[in-house]
């Protein structure tokens, strides 16, 4: 899976595209920094589009305004 469509995408961000693309961003750099995946990837998979797939899975959502909530699963 490396291609997730906008509107999905938008869909997990209260229609918001500001929103999406701020969680996103948020989730990318904490990846760049080194925090743990929530899916497998490859290895060689960027850090945007990885946030992105979080997203699209369901493993990050936006709660309210700029807070984000953590889906931990038992994968990854």
């Amino acid at each position: 899976m490396s291609y997730v469509p906008l509107e999905k995408l938008i869909d997990k961000s209260n229609g918001s595209l500001f929103k999406l693309v701020t969680l996103a961003s948020k989730r990318a750099l904490e990846l760049a920094e080194g925090a743990p995946r929530y899916i497998e990837v490859p290895a060689d998979t960027k850090v945007t589009t990885l946030a992105m797939m979080e997203i699209s899975l369901g493993k990050l959502r936006l709660v309210s305004g700029s807070e984000v909530k953590e889906e931990k699963t038992s994968e990854a």
